[in-house]
């Protein structure tokens, strides 16, 4: 198996490195202390084709494979985790299973805008009492009339204070189902949240849904299939966006922390060439390699189709989102006092690291499943 590059993804590769040089990084930190990302870098976003990278060109998307696309969430992880979110709500989650699971009709309304960005979408999935607990949501839906009744609150969602559709999971008679539910629908309410540790700038927001009416023909997919299909898609998709944003991270980490040694003077010598920053650098670039094989390997298998993708994603997200924390601690402990201070970018990198172990299933989630497709097939796994 060759994990090299193609000539095609390394032009991609350097597009979306040189758009987000030119019009995320600078930006980044000042997004993470307004607590939102602008509007404008949203329509820039959406011009590139990045928020419809995946969708077929059919429907306004570009196409691009998945180990590209892993690549672009990589190069934007590695300048701003909040706007790596939202291409992972809005594209991996919701306009991807979308395009998996959706009617024909589903597909021709909504793909064409999501794609270009003109609507952006958010997965309401987590609620108040019910985050990695997937089959414990409260959210319940009853049938009124040949449409759908909502009622439940949504908690934890990202960029819900922009988006202009909600994938919704409730459970009701037929089982977990998944609605498409538009944000002017009546008796839903958007509340705003602020105050989480990292991905300051992700637009966060509670989802109150009180009697709302949904048409039948906006649920996506099968009725009482939400959780086999929709969810556990969309999961496995923003787990494998998250796992090369993680990359993102760490690599962030890593060249930030070799610039600093390389200028930073202490006890008469530089710090390149301490041996405990040695030992700490050696570290990063062996785990950082670690995690580029895992996150390529990934999405090779995503694009072949491979059943065996699943649980490769998985072990993509575990690791990179761990060594992402790893290697964010060492680099602020390498910078000292201007790690810890906002006038840099280690600091947040720390702060956004932490995120990525609990989003689009836990650490010990994916241990979980790690561990019992092991216990099964060791040798798939390996």
């Amino acid at each position: 198996m060759n994990l090299e590059l193609t000539a095609a993804q390394q032009v991609l590769q350097k597009e979306f490195r040189t758009f987000v040089q030119t019009e995320l990084q600078p930006y980044a930190n000042d997004y993470d202390r307004q607590g939102a990302i602008p509007m404008e870098l949203i329509r820039k976003l959406g011009a590139q084709g990045y928020l419809g990278a995946t969708i077929p060109v059919a429907y306004g998307g570009r196409g691009i494979d998945q180990v590209s696309y892993g690549l672009l969430n990589e190069e934007i992880g590695r300048a701003c985790s909040s706007t790596r979110s939202l291409v992972t709500v809005h594209s991996s989650l919701t306009a991807e299973t979308i395009l998996r699971w959706g009617a024909k009709a589903q597909k021709d309304e909504w793909l064409p805008l999501l794609a270009t960005g003109t609507k952006l979408a958010a997965f309401g999935l987590s609620e108040p009492d019910a985050g990695s607990d997937t089959a414990g949501i409260k959210t319940t839906y009853r049938e009124v009339n040949g449409s759908y009744q909502l009622n439940g609150a949504k908690k934890w969602i990202t960029f819900a204070q922009t988006a202009d559709l909600y994938m919704i999971a409730a459970q009701g008679e037929h089982g977990i189902t998944t609605f498409l539910v538009e944000r002017n629908t009546p008796g839903l309410t958007v509340v705003p949240m602020d105050g989480i540790l990292g991905t300051r700038a992700s637009m966060l927001a509670e989802l109150h849904l009180q009697n709302c009416i949904v048409p039948a023909e906006n649920i996506l997919g099968r009725k009482g299939w939400g959780l086999q299909q929709i969810v556990n898609t969309a999961l496995d998709n923003g787990r494998y966006s998250v796992a090369c944003g993680s990359l993102g991270i760490a690599r962030a980490c890593l060249e930030d922390s070799i610039r600093y040694a390389k200028t930073r003077t202490a006890f008469g010598q530089p710090l390149k060439d301490h041996q405990l920053i040695k030992q700490k650098i050696a570290n990063m670039v062996t785990e950082v390699k670690a995690a580029t094989l895992l996150c390529r390997n990934a999405g090779y298998l995503r694009d072949k189709k491979d059943p065996d993708s699943f649980i490769q994603t998985s072990l993509a997200k575990y690791h990179a989102s761990r060594i992402a924390n790893v290697i964010a601690s060492d680099a602020v402990q390498l910078h000292g006092a201007m790690g810890c201070h906002d006038s840099i970018s280690i600091q947040r990198y720390f702060r956004d690291a932490k995120v990525m172990e609990i989003i689009e299933g836990s650490t010990e989630i994916q241990q979980i499943l790690i561990a019992d497709h092991s216990i099964a097939s060791l040798s798939s796994i390996l």
